[in-house]
């Protein structure tokens, strides 16, 4: 793709960078883009969206923490909201009294009571698909839609107060939110025929009495009881579970067995010492980045790294291309346990990090903790096949050989 200086162009000082970041190509396999937009500068500008984007891990960390100079409250999709905003897109004021309500609701002390359950619900799966099959024998399965979409679709939903009754919307409502924070292309278009009513769905599962008396939803309404928050807010936090934290944590699942089929030796290493659990989710976020990107927008002129983005600009931010910037981090293309992944950015930075980073990490440790004492080795028994969402790394099929232990 070719690359042409606009030096002046709308204020900016950017490069431009001829790349469709929405392509079905690239969506298949984004990382060339991705060095491209790293490559090119530390800001540039994508002149087929008239938006600059950055990928360099400084500069998306700087802008992420950057609240008041890019701001979330216009939307972080590539367009206005046009429907309520939920909390990732606020600014303080407004943002402050939610998220101080989701923070407690969903602190690492919280979710540390629930570790039991989630540890259950990871037996309860795993033997069910390995049951049958001797010692030492190998069985293949599908590792996204056998685990990765199935276990956050009962966990999250259990610990919010969500009923059982057709849980299998939940993938598909996130996922057209997601889409929708993109261009309004062809993925965004196929998804609108089903979204008025999976949007109806979901509120009507967050309505006070609907909700069981246990859970975070109900938590959320105890809150506004308390008048920690407005009533109104109430079902708005609760659809901001299901809608943040399911899909995202579906693909970080997927991306971990993907990491560990494609990368035996760290499947060993976590044998060797389960103590590495959490670092291998961690690492796995880092490494294939389920948010890929998301967008902010510019208050006033904002300076990065001696280049101009102006005032009330819409800027694409790479979570993908920061967290494998070789300036960053060493050989970032490998899945490898025996770095420190802290710092990456798949769950954003500053006020806006993700409220529900501690459950997704919870179910991923209780995962690995099963499955490390039932399976010596995971490998691909076929290749994986992607599925293409504007801004989430997705999955349809993932086929593994686990030998059992």
């Amino acid at each position: 793709m070719s690359i042409t200086d606009t030096t002046g162009r709308q204020g900016s000082t950017a490069p431009s960078l001829d790349d469709d970041p929405f392509s079905s190509e690239t969506l298949e396999n984004p990382l060339p883009f991705q060095e491209r937009l790293r490559e090119s500068g530390p800001v540039v500008f994508l002149p087929r969206y008239n938006v600059h984007a950055v990928g360099r891990y400084d500069e998306v960390h700087s802008a992420l923490s950057n609240w008041q100079g890019m701001t979330s409250g216009s939307g972080v999709g590539l367009n206005e909201p046009w429907r309520a905003r939920g909390l990732l897109q606020t600014d303080p004021p407004e943002h402050d009294a939610p998220r101080e309500v989701l923070q407690s609701i969903l602190s690492a002390r919280a979710l540390r009571a629930m570790k039991d359950a989630c540890t259950r619900q990871a037996e309860t799966l795993i033997d069910n698909l390995l049951g049958g099959t001797a010692a030492g024998d190998a069985i293949e399965i599908d590792g996204y839609n056998d685990i990765a979409a199935v276990f956050p679709v009962n966990f999250f939903p259990d610990a919010s107060g969500i009923d059982e009754e057709q849980r299998e919307n939940l993938v598909p409502y996130a996922d057209h939110i997601f889409n929708a924070l993109g261009p309004r292309n062809e993925r965004v278009l196929q998804g609108e025929c089903r979204s008025e009513a999976l949007a109806e769905w979901a509120t009507a599962k967050c309505a006070r009495e609907s909700l069981k008396p246990e859970g975070f939803g109900s938590e959320i309404w105890a809150a506004a009881d308390r008048g920690d928050i407005m009533h109104e807010l109430a079902p708005l936090l609760t659809r901001s579970l299901l809608s943040a934290g399911v899909d995202t944590t579906v693909y970080g699942l997927s991306a971990m067995l993907y990491g560990f089929a494609t990368h035996p030796d760290q499947w060993a290493a976590l044998r060797r010492n389960p103590n590495l659990a959490r670092v291998a989710f961690d690492e796995a976020l880092r490494w294939e980045s389920p948010v890929q990107m998301l967008f902010r927008k510019t208050s006033a002129d904002v300076e990065i790294s001696g280049t101009v983005i102006p005032a009330e600009t819409r800027v694409l931010l790479c979570y993908a291309a920061a967290n494998r910037d070789p300036r960053r981090w060493d050989n970032p293309d490998r899945f490898d346990l025996s770095r420190d992944p802290s710092g990456h950015v798949a769950f954003g930075m500053g006020i806006h990090q993700c409220v529900g980073q501690h459950a997704a990490r919870l179910q991923a440790e209780c995962l690995l903790e099963v499955l490390v004492t039932r399976v010596t080795c995971i490998e691909l028994a076929a290749p994986v096949r992607r599925y293409h969402n504007n801004t989430l790394r997705g999955w349809k099929a993932m086929p593994l050989r686990l030998s059992l232990a």
